[in-house]
């Protein structure tokens, strides 16, 4: 087994693949204003397996589709959301967020939770905005710096994986210079870290490992996983994940 199904091994019976949580992700809808008059059309891209998209599915009356290039991640998000009755609202769409097929003006909403990165986040909110409807509202979290200062070793760590990291006035004018008006911003609290997302993929670990005999690659990519959760609880003041919410003009 490779090294890139190894990590949709670990990760797929998770409920998020990155940092978040239901309360934040109701309250960027509040921020967000969605209109609760009429059905909405929403892409949730990057939905991994579907936290947002049931949360989405359960509080709003929308037809959601659901976007990722893993198929894994669509089956299990399938699953989960029979189990949660709200199937009938969700269609899967396994396809890269770099070649979506849909049509210009398409959707009320696009939502996209801790997985813009994969296109970068200028890629995205410039290229995701014509299949919104004029007025259709952008809603996507991003790894952001929280503060104008940071530690060396921590800036030479996203440097290398992420390039893009910035602070959130960066990434409120990128937002502004591709035809939006943002709507609000917030910054995901230590909880959607640590409750929600590395403490339940650490408790994983040990039962991973034992699948996989313990091979080195197993072993590296949980020791690439600990290394991250470790930079994360000894700089955590330093950076999170910011939600921006913003409207097209």
């Amino acid at each position: 087994m490779d090294d890139f199904q190894l990590l949709i091994d670990l990760h797929r019976p998770a409920k998020r693949q990155g940092p978040g949580g239901d309360t934040e992700t109701k309250l960027a809808m509040e921020l967000a204003g969605l209109d609760l008059s009429r059905p909405l059309k929403i892409a949730d891209i990057g939905c991994g397996t579907g936290a947002s998209t049931i949360l989405l599915a359960r509080e709003l009356d929308a037809d959601i589709t659901a976007v990722d290039f893993l198929q894994e991640f669509l089956d299990e998000l399938q699953i989960r959301a029979s189990e949660q009755g709200v199937a009938d609202r969700i269609t899967t769409l396994n396809c890269s967020m770099d070649a979506l097929p849909f049509d210009e003006g398409e959707f009320d909403v696009i939502w996209s939770e801790g997985a813009i990165y994969n296109i970068g986040f200028e890629a995205g909110v410039s290229t995701w905005r014509r299949f919104l409807k004029p007025g259709g509202k952008l809603i996507v979290s991003e790894i952001t710096w929280l503060s104008a200062t940071r530690p060396a070793e921590l800036q030479s760590h996203w440097h290398s994986e992420y390039p893009e990291i910035d602070v959130a006035s960066a990434k409120i004018g990128i937002v502004e210079r591709h035809g939006y008006s943002p709507q609000g911003y917030f910054v995901l609290p230590v909880h959607c870290w640590l409750e929600d997302y590395y403490r339940p993929m650490q408790s994983r670990f040990d039962a991973f490992l034992e699948r996989h005999g313990h091979s080195n690659q197993a072993k590296a990519i949980v020791d690439a996983e600990r290394h991250e959760i470790a930079l994360y609880e000894r700089f955590r003041d330093y950076y999170s994940y910011g939600v921006y919410v913003a409207k097209k003009v």
